[in-house]
């Protein structure tokens, strides 16, 4: 996509789409150990609540809004049910701001999330997945947040272009591209919003070789990276899997000869830094290829502990404007372009805040902050020249860049080096926990029509 043909289009126009954001978080209690219990009957049936479910454990909590016209609507949205999800917990039960996980029982303790007879292949695909992968790692949380154009922008993008293909396809290669050049560049998301630094000694112990320092509580830290969710001890495929990126046809071949092979079960089972997600989920690729993609989810994000939601408003509106970015950049032609975004999506995650690490660019070494600092800048030319308000936002993440203290996982660090990985989440989920019990109790319900609107459709006891 050329950046004269967006020059064509309104600031407006361009903004403007469908936003989603999903949430995993674990329960925990006071002394950092994994609550075991069922999910909270407050929240009603987890198969028929769309707002607030469970993800693989019983003690996973997933809050799913529905898409919004902006980021401030399903951010506004989002903020008020996660308020709505600490307030309604029990008084000694948290939740655990953290991706990688609190205190975690033996492996047959791990309660996998249960539906019943009509979520029977549900139950089962996660006991598969389970087995194949570890309980543990599947405990794992994080922030996902889905993106779509408007579609009458793109219908009036398709136009301007004039290309000789099909709307379908058109807006197909609009996704595409952005796939492509998110995976090169996701380091750079990895760096400016990681938060998983540590982990506890009940956590798998694949990933404690990668920590350089211990606290007195039996957890491990790394003072070296900023996101161990991302990491090379993540939650990743068995294998490297690389489908193909340049067309839906051939997305979708890769994806089902990795079945065909016994490297996946289904298709979601692939799991990547971003989703080509279908109009019909429940039949994947059949229906990639035959509606074409609907919108793209980013996986990237751990959850932030500095906030009661998990989720900085500036961070959302950044990736936003990256999206965007990702559409006009252009694209290099170096072959092993999926090998090489690997490469840097693991060093980044493991390594960022070591000044000798070096990244991969089409094969040459570059240092972080400069290229980094590159894209930043471009970022900003591109919203110079679509008229596009950027609040601010751009200068925070330079401002990450050229001070790593300003980072989340360094103001993480600075605090577990005190008081420990498991007493400094207890902290700030205890306070996350306050600010929202004290956001709800002093909330004027007459006046608020986003509680209204939505604490009859979450909360089962208010549904009377």
């Amino acid at each position: 996509m050329d950046l004269s043909n967006l020059c064509k289009l309104s600031a407006d126009e361009i903004l403007k789409g469908s936003f989603g954001i999903e949430w995993e978080s674990l329960r925990a209690y006071s002394d950092g150990k994994l609550s075991l219990t069922p999910h909270p009957e407050v929240f009603g049936d987890k198969l028929k609540n769309p707002l607030i479910t469970t993800d693989f454990s019983e003690s996973q909590i997933e809050i799913i809004t529905p898409t919004f016209d902006s980021i401030d609507e399903a951010f506004n949205v989002f903020s008020l049910l996660a308020d709505l999800v600490n307030a309604s917990l029990p008084d000694d039960e948290y939740l655990w701001f953290q991706s990688i996980p609190c205190i975690l029982p033996y492996t047959e303790k791990i309660p996998i999330a249960r539906y019943g007879e009509e979520g029977e292949a549900s139950e089962k695909y996660r006991i598969e997945l389970a087995k194949k992968y570890g309980f543990k790692k599947q405990m794992i949380s994080g922030v996902h947040f889905n993106f779509s154009f408007a579609e009458d922008v793109l219908g009036k993008l398709y136009k301007i272009t004039g290309v000789d293909s099909s709307y379908r396809e058109f807006k197909n290669q609009v996704y595409l591209k952005i796939a492509r050049n998110y995976l090169r560049h996701c380091w750079l998301i990895i760096y400016l919003t990681g938060c998983s630094i540590g982990l506890h000694d009940s956590f798998s112990k694949d990933c404690i070789h990668l920590m350089d320092a211990r606290d007195m509580y039996g957890s491990y830290y790394s003072t070296k990276g900023p996101s161990f969710r991302n990491s090379s001890c993540g939650y990743k495929n068995l294998k490297d899997l690389r489908p193909s990126y340049e067309s839906v046809e051939a997305f979708t071949r890769d994806v089902q000869s990795f079945i065909d092979a016994g490297d996946l079960s289904e298709a979601k089972e692939l799991y990547t830094q971003i989703r080509l997600k279908p109009k019909d989920p429940s039949d994947m690729l059949n229906s990639l290829k035959d509606d074409g993609i609907e919108y793209v989810e980013i996986r990237t994000l751990d959850i932030n502990p500095f906030y009661k939601c998990g989720l900085i408003r500036h961070d959302m509106e950044f990736l936003h404007l990256f999206l965007i970015y990702m559409l006009i950049k252009n694209e290099s032609d170096y072959e092993d372009w999926q090998k090489e975004a690997k490469i840097n999506e693991e060093k980044t995650a493991e390594g960022a805040y070591d000044d000798k690490m070096r990244l991969l660019r089409d094969g040459e070494e570059i240092t972080l902050k400069k290229w980094a600092s590159e894209i930043i800048n471009e970022m900003h030319g591109m919203c110079e020249v679509l008229n596009l308000d950027e609040d601010n936002t751009l200068k925070l993440m330079l401002d990450r860049i050229a001070d790593p203290q300003l980072t989340y996982g360094k103001r993480l660090l600075k605090l577990i080096s005190q008081r420990g990985y498991i007493n400094t989440h207890m902290m700030l989920s205890m306070s996350n926990k306050k600010t929202s019990k004290d956001f709800v109790n002093n909330m004027d319900v007459d006046e608020c029509g986003l509680y209204k609107k939505y604490v009859p459709i979450a909360l089962f006891n208010r549904q009377q």
